[in-house]
């Protein structure tokens, strides 16, 4: 007996398959394809064809029971396939995630893309003291103005040489070695919504490289939000910035939270998160992430009362 099967469908996101969301000065994503919605996880959840339960409320309760206790296959049943156009520098990060399957623009093949990533002049950051890998404040305006009228010189020049290498005849593999890496990169890019989901908890982190946050802010904010609306509300309830205690963590809490200031002092020293020298005090990264997290709780760490 053969049973007709419907496929699941997301009207909302059918309503802006193939529009161009722009993102920083040259660059977009685009919905391709998609395959799925919430009442796929559901159907995968329950080891289902049916129709799932009859009650939204229901199916809605068990997507966030799902997604709040890393019941994560449900969610591989669901696909999306973009079409984004990145600078080169964002684009490494982006391709970290293995998680994909990606056809990229090819500079062996075809001409590179005529466009790099500008920086207003109001837009240079400064290089945090306190973080190697991120930023902190902005230059002044008569800084930036300098920096981005460098950056006009070097993208020009950069591009007349590649221009005159093709023209003379270098092959298109070669002549691309010096491009800067503002220079904008194109991919077809597809994943399940269990691994899109992990790229946007990293991506749209404030930690996270800005460039890289305004494309992950995009596809999450204006299109699984769409795709995927209660698998979306779960997301932004339990994962998206969501704090983990290690058990370190919780032993120091424990502490704090009984009023033990004292033998919270003493755990601290005992384990390194907190040494004297030179009566200057030094934390280890530790004593520094789990600092943050009492901040985000309005708690002060025990070295800082």
């Amino acid at each position: 007996m053969t049973t007709q099967l419907i496929r699941p469908s997301s009207p909302a996101l059918d309503e802006i398959l193939g529009h161009t969301f722009p993102v920083l000065d040259d660059g977009f994503v685009r919905v391709v394809d998609y395959m799925g919605n919430d009442s796929s996880i559901v159907q995968a959840a329950r080891v289902s064809y049916g129709d799932g339960t009859k009650k939204v409320s229901e199916d809605r309760a068990l997507i966030r029971y799902l997604l709040r206790n890393y019941h994560t296959t449900p969610f591989e049943m669901c696909t999306l396939k973009l079409h984004v156009r990145v600078p080169m520098d964002a684009w490494r990060q982006w391709i970290r995630h293995r998680t994909a399957s990606v056809n990229e623009y090819s500079t062996r093949y075809s001409i590179a893309i005529d466009g790099a990533q500008m920086t207003a002049p109001d837009q240079w950051r400064q290089q945090a003291e306190d973080n190697k890998q991120g930023s902190a404040g902005y230059f002044d305006l008569a800084m930036g103005e300098e920096f981005s009228a460098a950056e006009v010189k070097l993208h020009s020049l950069a591009k007349e040489i590649y221009n005159d290498r093709l023209e003379r005849g270098v092959a298109r593999e070669q002549a691309r070695k010096d491009l800067p890496l503002s220079t904008y990169t194109e991919a077809f890019w597809q994943l399940d919504l269990h691994n899109l989901l992990h790229f946007l908890a990293l991506r749209m982190d404030a930690h996270a490289q800005l460039e890289i946050r305004r494309y992950a802010e995009v596809i999450g904010e204006e299109i699984v939000k769409r795709w995927v609306p209660v698998a979306w509300e779960a997301f932004k309830d339990y994962r998206f910035n969501q704090m983990t205690l290690s058990q370190q963590d919780q032993e120091l809490l424990a502490l704090l939270a009984g009023g033990k200031d004292r033998a919270a002092d003493d755990w601290c020293r005992e384990r390194g998160w907190v040494k004297m020298k030179a009566e200057r005090r030094i934390l280890s990264r530790e004593a520094k992430e789990f600092a943050e997290k009492l901040a985000s709780l309005g708690m002060t760490a025990p070295w800082d009362k």
